[in-house]
C-alpha cells in the first residue's frame, strides 16, 4: 500500500507536459531509370518548406505558435499562404482558436491573399466545436477584411454549420438572402435546407423545398433523394419511401448502396427481414452491386433479434463474396457478445477483425473494455486497456475507475500505478466523484493514507 501511495502521490504532482517525437521517414531509393517526363516533374517540383515538415511534428497549440514566431526570426524571412494556412490548420485541429484568431491577425496586417479553402476549412472547424458566431463572422469577414473572393462553397459551408447546430431560423434568413448576398443556390444547398426541415420534424416544409428545387430547375441529386427516403423509412413509411425511389428511377437518377441500404432498413423496421434480404439481391440485377453496408442492415436487425448464428452465416458470405467487412460490421457482434456477458466472445471478434487487417475503432475497443469490466474479468480488461493506450484510444474514465478499483481489490498495485501514469502521459485525469471512490477504496485499511486525501482530490481533469 505504501508503494501505492508513493504512485498516487506521484500521479498528483506529475507534471501534463509529454512530448510525442515522431520518427522521420528515411527516403526510398530506386535503381530504375526515370522517364523523360518524370525527370521534368522533378525539376519543376516544388521544394519541401522546412517550415511546415517541422510543424508536422508539433502537436501542442503552444508549440506550433512558438513554432511559427521562432522560424520567422531565425531566418528573416516572411512566412506565406502555405505556411499560414498550414499553421492555422493545425491549430484549428487542436482546438486553439486563441491562436487561430493571432494568426488571422497577422494574416491581415501582413495583407496575405490566402484561398477560399483556409476559410472554408475554419468555418467547418468552428461549426463542429459549437463556435457558431465566430463561423459568421469569418464568413462575412472573408471578403471585407482579407480580399477573398466567396463563392457558393462557402455560403454552403456556413448554411451546413447553421443547420448541423439547430440554428435553424438564422439558416432559413441565410438561405432567403442568398440572392441578396450574392449567391444562387445550388443542389448542396437545398440539400442542406430539405435535411434541416426533416431533422425538425417538418417533412411538409421539406417538401417545399423540393418542389422549389424543382421550380428553380435546379437538379436533384442521389442525396436529394436518399435524404427523404431515409427520414420516411424510419419513421415506418415505406410505401412513401418506395414511391420516392421509383419516381427517382424514372427521372434517370440511380440508386446507389446508400438508397438501397435506407430502403432495407425501412423493411426491418417493420420485420420484414426476408423482404429487406430480397431487395439486397434485387438490387444487383438493376446494377447495383450489394457492398459492407447493405449486409450491415441485415446482420444488425439479426444481432438485434438475437439471431446471432444466422448473422455469423452473413459474416461468412460476405467474405466468399470478396466484400471485406468494417468495423462497423464487427462491431455489432462485438456489442451483442458484451450485451449477453459474453465479453471472452467479443475479445475474439476484437482479434479476428485485427487478422483481417480491420483497425478497431475507439468504440471497438471501448465495448470490449467495458464488456470485460462488467464481468469483472479485470486481468483481460488490463490487456484491453493496453492494445487501446498502443493505439491511441481510451477508456470512459467512470468505467476505467471501476478497472482501478477492482485491481486494488486484487492487490494489482504495480498495475494500478501504470495506469496512472498512462493517465499523465495521456493527459487525462478522474472527476470528483471518481476520485472519491478511489480514494475511499485504496484507503479503506490504511488510515496513514489519509492525509494524503486532500492532495489527490484537488487533482479534477474532467
Amino acid at each position: 500500500m505504501i508503494n501505492l501511495q508513493s504512485k498516487l502521490f506521484k500521479f498528483r504532482i506529475s507534471t501534463l507536459n509529454s512530448c510525442n517525437s515522431v520518427p522521420s521517414r528515411s527516403p526510398s531509393y530506386h535503381t530504375r531509370s526515370r522517364s523523360p517526363q518524370e525527370r521534368r516533374r522533378k525539376i519543376f517540383k516544388r521544394k519541401p518548406i522546412p517550415f511546415i515538415a517541422d510543424l508536422k511534428q508539433t502537436n501542442v497549440a503552444e508549440d506550433v505558435v512558438s513554432l511559427f514566431h521562432d522560424y520567422q526570426r531565425s531566418t528573416g524571412s516572411r512566412h506565406d499562404y502555405p505556411s499560414y494556412s498550414s499553421a492555422i490548420y493545425k491549430l484549428a485541429k487542436l482546438r486553439s482558436f486563441n491562436g487561430v484568431d493571432t494568426l488571422l491577425v497577422r494574416l491581415k496586417a501582413h495583407n496575405i491573399r490566402c484561398g477560399e479553402s483556409l476559410f472554408v476549412g475554419l468555418i467547418r472547424h468552428y461549426g463542429k466545436c459549437g463556435f457558431v458566431d465566430r463561423a459568421i463572422h469569418l464568413f462575412h469577414e472573408m471578403d471585407v477584411s482579407f480580399n477573398c473572393f466567396r463563392s457558393l462553397q462557402s455560403f454552403n459551408a456556413i448554411l451546413n454549420v447553421l443547420v448541423e447546430n439547430r440554428r435553424y431560423c438564422e439558416a432559413h434568413d441565410m438561405f432567403r438572402d442568398s440572392s441578396r448576398l450574392g449567391f444562387r443556390p445550388n443542389s448542396v444547398s437545398f440539400n442542406i435546407m430539405i435535411k434541416m426541415y426533416l431533422e425538425k420534424g417538418e417533412p411538409k416544409n421539406a417538401r417545399e423545398v423540393f418542389d422549389e428545387m424543382l421550380g428553380r430547375e435546379v437538379e436533384p441529386t442521389v442525396v436529394t433523394y436518399n435524404t427523404q427516403i431515409g427520414f420516411l423509412c424510419k419513421r415506418g413509411e415505406f410505401e412513401e419511401g418506395k414511391l420516392l425511389f421509383e419516381d427517382m428511377v424514372r427521372k434517370g437518377k440511380k440508386p446507389n448502396e446508400v438508397t438501397y441500404a435506407l430502403l432495407m432498413e425501412g423493411l426491418c423496421i417493420l420485420q420484414r427481414f426476408n423482404d429487406a434480404k430480397k431487395m439486397m439481391f434485387d438490387m444487383e440485377y438493376r446494377g447495383c452491386k450489394p457492398r459492407v453496408l447493405n449486409y450491415g442492415v441485415l446482420i444488425c436487425d439479426l444481432a438485434k433479434r438475437g439471431e446471432i448464428e444466422e448473422a455469423k452465416r452473413l459474416l461468412v458470405e460476405i467474405k466468399k463474396r470478396h466484400i471485406k467487412p468494417d468495423a462497423a460490421i464487427y462491431n455489432v457482434f462485438i456489442s451483442y457478445f458484451c450485451r449477453e456477458d459474453r465479453a471472452d466472445e467479443a475479445y475474439r471478434v476484437l482479434v479476428d477483425m485485427q487478422i483481417a487487417g480491420c483497425r478497431p475503432v475507439a468504440a471497438t475497443y471501448r465495448m470490449v473494455f467495458d464488456g470485460f469490466c462488467k464481468t469483472g474479468d479485470f486481468g483481460e480488461a488490463l490487456k484491453v486497456f493496453n492494445a487501446m493506450s498502443t493505439s491511441g484510444h481510451f477508456p470512459r474514465t467512470e468505467t476505467l475507475c471501476y478497472l482501478v478499483m477492482g485491481l486494488l481489490e486484487l492487490g494489482k498495485v504495480d498495475d494500478v500505478s501504470f495506469i496512472l501514469e498512462e493517465m499523465v502521459k495521456k493527459k487525462k485525469g478522474f472527476d470528483l466523484k471518481s476520485w472519491e471512490a478511489l480514494v475511499k477504496d485504496s484507503c479503506a485499511q490504511d488510515k496513514s493514507f489519509d492525509n494524503l486525501i486532500t492532495e489527490i482530490l484537488s487533482y479534477c481533469v474532467s
